[in-house]
């Protein structure tokens, strides 16, 4: 089934829209290696192989590696792919937009956000989704992880880590009860549920990351950097042995990447789903809607 023209002309006008967005604010857009030696560990998140290389699932250590040599604002919008995610709101091909700021933390990413996406929806500052009206602004909804855990699932995965039951009580329990008529923002994850964010200062039981809905949708995951290469190497090991005993496959350390870190300046990033987002503002249920082709 061939997606309408008018949904594949609103994407044009929404990559050029955010283009625009973040030459206006002063970043560099910039392009990284597609087919990498050394994909991001993390234990859930699996890579395409692409010869003796893979595909990257992020273009994260890369761009690091940019702000780690003196670029302060960047941004990228191009292609991402993971192995065996399929569906209605997945595909293993899909476009991410990431961008990163030097002397920067989550909350100075959380504003851009809130910019890009108010300027994308125009004058009149909201949309109709699947029936319902959302207001993007003024007002973002947010609950710390913590917060939302006690109040909709009855524990705190902050006291008691359990990444099963945070995982399924995510998806069965609290995105089910995240308001629809207005973004919410699911911030202050406990720490071991963000490998490359930094820990709160003050309460290093959870870490500097949020992710923002829209009308039920994940639209984008940020946090305040994690730059300590000790620490990092630490939790790149730890996923390591965690998808060994899954009989995942154990990519490689990255280590110009791990070099880079001890001369990046504390900063903020975000990946945000393209798709998605076109999915937002075109109405449409899944991602055949938006997507040309979906092999």
């Amino acid at each position: 089934m061939l997606v309408p023209k008018a949904a594949l002309e609103l994407r044009s006008r929404l990559l050029h829209a955010t283009r625009s967005f973040f030459h206006e604010r002063g970043f560099t857009e910039i392009e990284t290696p597609v087919r990498l030696r050394a994909p991001a560990l993390e234990t859930h998140i699996d890579a395409e192989s692409s010869g003796d290389y893979w595909l990257r699932t992020s273009p994260e250590l890369h761009m690091k590696r940019l702000l780690a040599s003196g670029h302060e604002k960047i941004f990228q919008l191009g292609p991402c792919f993971r192995h065996g995610e399929r569906g209605d709101r997945h595909n293993p091909e899909y476009t991410m937009l990431e961008w990163y700021r030097a002397n920067a933390d989550y909350t100075d990413i959380l504003a851009d956000a809130k910019a890009l996406i108010a300027g994308l929806a125009g004058e009149s500052a909201s949309i109709v989704y699947q029936g319902q009206r959302i207001d993007l602004l003024p007002r973002w909804e947010r609950l710390t992880a913590q917060e939302a855990f006690v109040r909709w699932a009855g524990w705190d995965p902050v006291a008691v880590w359990d990444e099963e039951r945070f995982n399924l009580d995510l998806v069965e329990k609290i995105e089910p009860a995240m308001p629809r008529d207005v973004p919410f923002v699911l911030t202050d994850y406990p720490a071991p549920a963000a490998a490359l964010a930094r820990r709160k200062p003050g309460n290093p039981a959870v870490a500097e990351r949020w992710e923002v809905y829209i009308g039920g949708l994940e639209i984008a995951n940020a946090y305040s950097e994690l730059i300590d290469p000790v620490e990092q190497r630490r939790r790149f090991e730890e996923a390591a042995a965690q998808r060994r005993a899954l009989n995942k496959k154990v990519y490689p350390l990255d280590e110009a990447f791990l070099s880079a870190l001890s001369q990046m300046p504390p900063s903020g990033g975000v990946a945000l789903g393209f798709d998605r987002l076109v999915m937002l503002f075109a109405d449409a249920p899944t991602l055949d809607g938006v997507m040309a082709f979906r092999e």
